[in-house]
């Protein structure tokens, strides 16, 4: 059941679209945020307030990579897999967050704290190897750096 808050919100957004649906992408995100992740009960209420089918919006949550159909760590670290960072040696850096975490990509570490999600271009080519870890972006990170910016995050 969606919660007052989250319908708030919801609503709010569909003051700025012509039709219910048309705010679909938001309101996963507002449930998201609340929750960590989508299950198959929130898309299912999330669905039956926009009016659309359990299928229709789905099919919009499993489009978009950065909405989550299963559960995820507390912190999501966005790991750029773009040609750009793999010019720039991107593998060195996610060998080394992938062996201290002890996951692989799409992975969640055994005490629920990371996810580790390749993403395909963080918009800072220039910049690179990067990573985002929640909204924060880690530009030109050696690997060497990898456990001081880890541990920022409890």
């Amino acid at each position: 059941m969606l919660t007052p808050e989250e319908k708030a919100e919801i609503d709010r957004e569909l003051t700025q679209v012509p039709v219910r649906s048309a705010a679909c992408l938001e309101a996963l995100k507002v449930v998201q945020r609340a929750r960590g992740w989508v299950n198959d009960e929130a898309l299912h209420d999330v669905a039956r307030y926009l009016e659309m089918s359990d299928a229709e919006l789905d099919s919009v949550a499993t489009f978009y990579n950065l909405i989550f159909r299963r559960a995820v760590g507390r912190h999501v670290i966005y790991f750029c897999d773009s040609v750009s960072c793999w010019l720039l040696e991107n593998e060195r850096l996610r060998d080394a967050i992938t062996q201290r975490l002890g996951v692989r990509e799409g992975g969640t570490t055994a005490d629920g704290r990371f996810t580790l999600v390749p993403i395909q271009c963080l918009g800072c080519c220039d910049k690179g190897p990067a990573f985002m870890i929640d909204e924060d972006l880690h530009v030109e990170v050696e690997p060497s750096a990898l456990g001081a910016i880890l541990e920022a995050y409890p």
